[in-house]
């Protein structure tokens, strides 16, 4: 059943909301919907013109995939994790946190090969990877590239181990995680930092749907440690780690024990 916008709207009597944005509200689970209109009503009584100036702007994900990351039920929910931003590639931004579209197999099938190229590409997905190589004992932290790499993919590709993407996704859903952006955007013309800040009132109200279940937060960046300023990010459990992005990720003590007895790299 899709959800009643216009009705919605005219009950709250609120600013209006850009059709293109409130149609791709329909792409999430049922139980966040309402919520995510209050948002973004949130958001256009924040700042009236930012919304109407997205929907004219081109930016990233595409196909309607803005909410993407809330297919994950409201009551299923365990951890928010939240990074930077959509990846900047259109192939690539799929609305859901960390999980670049174009990647399909997780493990380069070249001989003397590792992760994979679009792994490789994705800066932050490959060092999230090897992270998890760390944590399950695959990889040590002194040796995470080149033939130590090479070594852990023969052993794992095709193996018992998770093959794509695809199914690492599904197991940090299982695990309750709910994978957003700090911004649910990313524009060329436009520093994340900015679009972020606009999006920060919709964040208060997912963050406040969010706190009776008193989910963990994990921040990871300098962009997402900036939501802090919202008393309902604060009143929630949290661990603040640098983005993946940076090296040091890798060998970071509070995400391995954060993941490491997840198995997420496990079938």
């Amino acid at each position: 059943m899709r959800y009643n916008h216009r009705f919605f709207a005219q009950q709250r009597d609120f600013v209006p909301i850009p059709s293109p944005i409130l149609l791709a509200v329909d792409r999430a689970h049922p139980s966040w919907r309402p919520i995510l209109v209050q948002g973004l009503e949130a958001m256009a009584l924040a700042d009236p013109v930012y919304l109407p100036r997205l929907a004219q702007d081109s930016f990233l994900p595409t196909e309607a995939r803005l909410f993407a990351a809330f297919r994950q039920p409201l009551d299923r929910v365990q951890y928010v994790l939240v990074g930077e931003g959509p990846y900047p590639r259109v192939e690539s931004a799929t609305g859901v946190s960390f999980m670049d579209g174009a990647v399909g197999s997780l493990w380069s099938d070249e001989k003397g090969g590792g992760l994979s190229k679009p792994v490789n590409k994705a800066t932050s997905l490959r060092n999230f990877i090897k992270m998890l190589l760390v944590a399950d004992g695959h990889l040590s932290e002194d040796s995470t590239n080149g033939a130590a790499l090479a070594e852990v993919a023969s052993r794992l590709r095709g193996g018992d181990a998770a093959q794509t993407l695809a199914h690492l996704e599904d197991k940090l859903h299982a695990n309750g995680f709910l994978l957003l952006n700090a911004s649910l955007v990313f524009r060329d013309s436009v520093a994340p930092a900015k679009d972020a800040k606009a999006w920060r009132p919709f964040f208060d109200t997912v963050m406040q749907a969010l706190a009776e279940r008193q989910p963990t937060l994990i921040l990871w960046g300098k962009i997402a440690e900036q939501l802090n300023k919202l008393e309902s990010v604060q009143a929630l459990p949290q661990i603040v780690a640098e983005h993946p992005y940076n090296v040091s990720f890798i060998a970071n003590k509070e995400m391995q024990a954060l993941f490491g007895p997840m198995g997420l790299l496990k079938r």
